[in-house]
């Protein structure tokens, strides 16, 4: 039997990375706000 966390960082990243954000205003937003660290 699998478990069923198996991790796909590929996938990951696609739906919350750095670039997926980009796609919206969240990254921008904080920028605007004067953020150290925009994303981990």
């Amino acid at each position: 039997m699998k478990r069923t966390y198996q991790p796909n960082n590929r996938k990951k990243s696609k739906k919350h990375g750095f670039f997926a954000r980009m796609e919206t205003n969240i990254i921008n937003k904080r920028r605007k706000k004067g953020r150290k660290v925009l994303s981990h």
